[in-house]
């Protein structure tokens, strides 16, 4: 039987089409990005082609042909390994992982059961394009053969392969004007041109940022400061430093969404403790308050309530610019008299937090060897929410007061697992086992949270404390829309809907204040620093902070996600779509949400040059002014 004679440049051809194709199947079935016209769908079809032909099209200057076909077998083996990992953090995270994510292999002996839910059996599929190389190199010879190449066809290779990326780039343009300038939306970037080459651009951006800090001399904060300084709400009278020299307890409460709050599953109240503090007279419950971190998750929310600052949107500040010098609530406090401390039952190293807790000057790190953990209380993270709270409030007896403890629970967390023995609710009957546990975990961490005010009282330092808690970000990401439209009994999750979901609860519960109430004002983590250190009767004036008091009469309705949405009393912006925020129908004039998106904008980019550049090295927060050597 007579063989068949390929083409030249067959292998690397069928290299090109066999990862574009996986690479477009992948994004319809392994990434929720929203298609709204033929136009998108074109683009979303095409972005990958350019990199590609790039990547590829080197191959044409190997003399080799064993050579040739080594090469564009390993950069199928790279360029699948990329697209899985996005595919697996994109499962957890609903996000596209970051250059900055990469290097936080501290955290990565921690992650083995969250992992462990992550990976299916079947995304061995996500590397069948590798295979096919494989076996088209071993069993098709005719592929291998020796020939020359041809300079006019390796120039006319790359003529198409720069013309697909102006083509690429046209359209996307078009489609989504100023796209480059978003790179906190990365789904948007990942829609309009492609997975790999958003990753070329991340290390553009990181590479920028990097440079940011060596080329800053303080004169950048002069805008950033005329912004803030501008925005600055008053304080409210009645209530600054109403509480002044009271011990302060901040609890995050992990992954807990407001949606639970008031509500049941299938007949079961779930979170009954903290619904009675909704209606408790010593606490101040805000019903309409949104996490605003990003990638950094936790140690996210630990940045913002200590500095009033949005994490980075590529990664954890903790890990990027641990550093750098802030001016931190711990720091404030500090000042004030405090002794701070953070309590958490984990290693001392997960998410930077040895180092960075060094740069927010807080005194003392309770880690997992300030804790006995016995038989049975350990969970895969550290320790169970029961002990850790109860031994915590021990700890906190043997104090020096006032103290600031910031306390960070672990039990509700993903993948939202319990020993038999702490389950005291069925679990929900969906079509997802994430959300289907999870409900479980927050009854769990509810009554953990019940003891843990039970064990305050009993060490005799319940009274004079004001105790804060809120949630830290989502625990039920994007990709369990479907379950929770029958927990919601919703038709479908809209982008508005989605947009709400990152409500989080907020308790301030201050023991005596007998004028508690639900506040329905929208507010975020960023609003928690001056809120906290006004009750206490600190000033803030002069510090560099986005927040605004959540008591003041100025406080507006308007909090700005990582990722560049916003809500505001009217409106809900998501999905580049402006919502009535009452009735979540899409307004059809747009431009009523224009103003606000503006800006949005600006505060993100305002928060990101303090933390790029360090510019807080260069700021008397005494003064309020530059330091007198700082600009060159």
């Amino acid at each position: 039987m007579k063989s068949i004679k390929w083409p030249k440049h067959s292998f690397m051809i069928l290299a090109i089409i066999t990862t574009w194709i996986k690479t477009v199947i992948v994004y319809h079935t392994s990434f929720e990005m929203k298609i709204e016209n033929a136009m998108q769908q074109f683009i979303l079809f095409i972005n990958p082609l350019s990199f590609l032909l790039f990547t590829y099209g080197l191959s044409l200057f190997f003399k080799s042909v064993k050579a040739r076909n080594r090469y564009l077998i390993t950069v199928s083996i790279i360029l699948s390994i990329v697209l899985y990992g996005n595919v697996a953090f994109y499962r957890f995270y609903n996000d596209f992982i970051t250059l900055p994510v990469l290097f936080q292999t501290s955290n990565f002996s921690d992650l083995g059961t969250s992992v462990a839910a992550i990976v299916e059996p079947w995304d061995v599929l996500y590397f069948v394009d590798v295979l096919i190389l494989i076996l088209a190199n071993k069993f098709l010879p005719r592929m291998k053969e020796t020939f020359k190449i041809n300079v006019e066809f390796r120039r006319a290779f790359f003529v198409l392969a720069v013309a697909m990326s102006f083509l690429n780039l046209g359209l996307a343009e078009t489609e989504r004007p100023q796209l480059l300038t978003r790179s906190f939306d990365r789904e948007l970037l990942v829609k309009n041109i492609g997975t790999y080459n958003y990753h070329l651009y991340d290390i553009y951006i990181q590479s920028k940022s990097s440079a940011q800090r060596a080329l800053a001399d303080g004169s950048e904060l002069v805008e950033v400061n005329n912004y803030i300084r501008s925005n600055q709400a008053a304080v409210n009278p009645e209530m600054f430093g109403k509480y002044k020299d009271r011990n302060l307890i901040v609890v995050s409460m992990e992954s807990l969404q407001n949606f639970v709050i008031n509500n049941d599953m299938n007949g079961q109240e779930v979170t009954p403790f903290l619904n009675s503090l909704t209606k408790d007279k010593d606490t101040y419950y805000f019903s309409n308050f949104y996490h605003q971190t990003g990638l950094g998750k936790t140690s996210d929310s630990e940045f913002i309530v200590e500095n009033s600052l949005f994490g980075l949107g590529r990664g954890a500040v903790f890990f990027t610019h641990g550093g750098n010098t802030y001016n931190s609530m711990a720091e404030r406090l500090g000042e004030n008299g405090y002794f701070t401390n953070v309590m958490h039952p984990n290693n001392k190293s997960f998410w930077n937090r040895d180092m960075m807790y060094q740069s927010l000057k807080i005194n003392k790190f309770y880690d997992i060897d300030s804790y006995t953990v016995e038989e049975g209380q350990a969970v895969n993270w550290g320790m169970k929410d029961t002990p850790f709270l109860e031994q915590s409030a021990a700890l906190m007896k043997e104090m020096p007061q006032p103290f600031y403890s910031r306390l960070i629970t672990l039990t509700n967390h993903y993948p939202f697992t319990l020993d038999p023995e702490d389950i005291m609710i069925p679990e929900y009957d969906s079509n997802s086992g994430t959300l289907n546990r999870y409900f479980q975990t927050v009854r769990y961490m509810d009554e953990a949270l019940k003891d843990f005010f039970q064990a305050l009282k009993d060490q005799g330092v319940y009274e004079n404390s004001i105790i804060v808690m809120y949630g830290d970000h989502y625990g039920i990401s994007e990709n369990h829309n479907k379950a929770m439209a029958q927990y919601l009994e919703k038709d479908q999750i809209t982008p508005f809907d989605n947009a709400e979901l990152q409500e989080v609860p907020l308790f301030i519960h201050i023991p005596g204040a007998g004028d508690g109430q639900e506040m329905t004002e929208v507010s975020g983590q960023m609003d928690l620093r001056p809120t906290i250190l006004h009750l206490l009767g600190i000033e803030t004036s002069k510090d560099m902070q986005m927040g605004a008091d959540l008591f003041s009469p100025e406080h507006e309705d308007f909090v700005v996600f990582r990722d560049g949405r916003f809500i505001t009393d009217k409106y809900v912006y998501a999905g580049e779509v402006c919502y009535d925020k009452a009735t979540g129908e899409e307004i059809e004039d747009g431009e009523a949400c224009q103003p606000y998106a503006d800006r949005a904008t600006t505060e993100l980019e305002n928060s990101d040059a303090i933390i790029n550049g360090d510019l807080l090295r260069f700021y008397d927060e005494k003064t309020g002014n530059l330091k007198q050597d700082s600009v060159k």
